[in-house]
């Protein structure tokens, strides 16, 4: 049974979304991606640092991002150019890049870390066996978003997750591609996840001449 519009519990009621922004999070652009890694420089937080170019490069959810373990990024005495995690959500592996800059952001954090292969990378502040928490996350993305004057209620962990993912369809317009680099299962969803339209498609469309 639906709830009435002249019950004053439901007219006392406040929306759910009441003051928050709805809808897909922004995607980070170039320029934003620089600064933020500029701030992580300048206030020499490493651990910061290599965690934002990991998610940049990775693409993973958050909820995958902060379980990785260090021989997950590690071969030897070096950082891997690829990595592999198997998602939480699909069960299924992954695959990505780690490209210079995220290398030696994360040679540079775990040299100080220390560990082992089966031990975290990211370690929960309270607990130094566990990980960190996706809400420590989220709060760490809140904090880089606004260092760099960007409201914090337009992007989120997401955000990350997309940017470089974005970024490639924009410059390839291969949605195959992009849905293998996100772990997708269905098309479908990396359309959604991307915003893809028919602006989208027209656009491309107008590029090919026969």
């Amino acid at each position: 049974m639906g709830l009435s519009q002249y019950d004053p519990a439901v007219q006392a009621r406040r929306a759910w979304n009441a003051g928050r922004t709805v809808g897909a999070k922004r995607a980070l652009k170039p320029r934003q991606i620089w600064a933020i890694r500029f701030f992580l420089d300048r206030e020499g937080r490493l651990r910061d640092r290599a965690l934002f170019d990991l998610a940049i490069d990775s693409k993973l959810r958050g909820c995958d991002l902060v379980k990785i373990k260090i021989g997950s990024l590690v071969v030897g005495p070096e950082i891997r150019t690829r990595g592999l995690v198997v998602q939480q959500k699909t069960g299924r592996p992954v695959q990505f890049e780690l490209m210079a800059d995220a290398r030696a952001s994360l040679l540079a954090w775990l040299e100080r870390r220390g560990g082992t292969i089966d031990d975290y990378a990211f370690p929960s502040r309270i607990n130094r066996s566990a990980h960190m928490s996706t809400r420590q996350y989220a709060r760490l993305v809140d904090e880089w978003i606004e260092a760099i004057g960007l409201r914090a209620e337009d992007y989120g962990t997401h955000s990350l997750r997309r940017t470089k993912a974005s970024i490639i369809y924009k410059a390839t317009g291969n949605l195959r591609a992009v849905q293998i680099l996100l772990g997708h299962t269905k098309i479908e969803n990396t359309v959604r996840y991307l915003g893809v339209d028919i602006k989208d498609a027209l656009t491309l469309a107008e590029g090919t001449e026969i």
